[in-house]
């Protein structure tokens, strides 16, 4: 299993990055890559082309409902619907969000009231704690704390040195410290975590964000193996998110950067 980070900007596009996107890939048995967006906020459809052509994914799984982390789906609806000759696909696409997402893509979109995306998008509601299978694999949401719902995701498949042995990425999705962010990092092989805040200029604002150090505690009481820093906005100085991390967590830290790929 690998990921490829498409957009990693905090809260809006960023000058050298979109908003949150995240290809996570595994092959299966047979050879077959299978392609799954984590998000896909403002910016990120355009840079995703590079990696994946968009008829080729098999799954989106939406962390919550704010723009940065959904606004290009109505990109994606538009590619699938109007591509010249036909989606190129059977069927729709499954795309994974909490309670409320399919109106809300479609209001963002424009569509007329009663009107729906189903023909291209099938739109299904997370349950916490239970998997969504994708071929070779497993996606379980975990409710995190923020203004609006919103959930972590699990993503358990495949080692790429050795596909009988399974690893774990945990995103985070946008959240503050909580009871499901300490179970989403639970022995993660990678934590892609969000550290939107800084330490001493954000302390009065919780039940949102991450800051570094916040981030690199999860990471150190949930014992990951790696901690992958992003949604760091372009007005917070760079490396500040990594080096908070490192008073707390002594693993591999890294900030994520446009088409940076990790290998689990």
């Amino acid at each position: 299993m690998r990921l490829t980070v498409v957009g990693c900007a905090g809260s809006f596009p960023g000058p050298t990055s979109a908003a949150s996107c995240y290809l996570v890939q595994a092959d299966d048995g047979e050879g077959r890559t299978w392609n799954v967006a984590l998000d896909l906020g403002s910016g990120a459809l355009g840079p995703l082309q590079r990696l994946c052509d968009p008829v080729d994914l098999d799954a989106v799984g939406l962390s919550h409902l704010h723009p940065d982390h959904v606004a290009d789906v109505s990109g994606l609806y538009v590619y699938l619907k109007y591509r010249p000759g036909g989606p190129g696909r059977d069927g729709p696409l499954p795309v994974h969000g909490p309670f409320g997402t399919a109106s809300r893509l479609a209001e963002a979109y424009g569509l007329e009231p009663g009107e729906s995306m189903s023909d291209h998008l099938a739109v299904h509601v997370w349950q916490p704690g239970t998997p969504v299978r994708v071929g070779p694999m497993t996606l379980t949401p975990v409710a995190v704390e923020h203004p609006v719902p919103a959930y972590g995701v699990r993503v358990e498949g495949p080692a790429e040195d050795d596909p009988a042995r399974r690893v774990v990425l945990a995103y985070t999705g946008d959240t503050d410290a909580c009871a499901g962010l300490d179970a989403l990092a639970a022995g993660a092989d990678l934590l892609l975590a969000e550290a939107a805040f800084v330490e001493g200029r954000d302390d009065a604002i919780r039940g949102i964000h991450l800051t570094g150090r916040r981030a690199g505690q999860a990471a150190a009481d949930g014992a990951v193996g790696r901690l992958l820093l992003t949604h760091v906005p372009a007005w917070n100085e760079p490396g500040l998110a990594a080096a908070e991390a490192a008073e707390v967590y002594t693993g591999p830290i890294a900030t994520a950067a446009p088409g940076l790929v990790v290998v689990l």
